[in-house]
Order: structure tokens, then sequence, then C-alpha cells
């Protein structure tokens, strides 16, 4: 990590918790800018799976199974 990223840290470790949580909140923000590339390639896997379901090549599961939850009786 660079020394200013160091020096970021620390001084934002200094700020209280309610400061430190509006600043994390606005860099995590900022890492969620929409990528309309990235968004046609799972736009098109989610139309294939779909497909793929509809035709009968894949069978759906119960999102117990996908998971591993089990119930409890």
């Amino acid at each position: 990590m660079s020394d200013v990223a160091n020096i970021l840290i620390d001084q934002a470790l200094e700020l209280p918790a309610s400061q430190r949580a509006i600043v994390a909140e606005q860099l995590l923000m900022s890492l969620e800018q929409p990528n309309s590339d990235l968004d046609a390639i799972w736009a098109s896997e989610a139309e294939s799976r779909l497909a793929s379901y509809r035709s009968g090549e894949t069978e759906a599961l119960p999102l117990s199974e996908v998971i591993g939850v089990t119930h409890k009786e």
C-alpha cells in the first residue's frame, strides 16, 4: 500500500465512529460505478441460462440444496 493510503487510513481511524462510517460509505459507493460492458455480459449469461432451463437442457435446484441449508423438523 502506498504511503499516502497509509496516512489516509491512519487519519480516518482517528475520526469518531459516525464520521468513519460516512467515509467508509463514500469509499464503497465510489467502487460501485456502473459498467455497461459488464452489465451486458451478465445479461447475456442470464438470458443463456434461462433459455437452457426453458429448453430442458438445465434443471432447476431448490435453493436449500444450492446453498446447503437443511431444514429441522
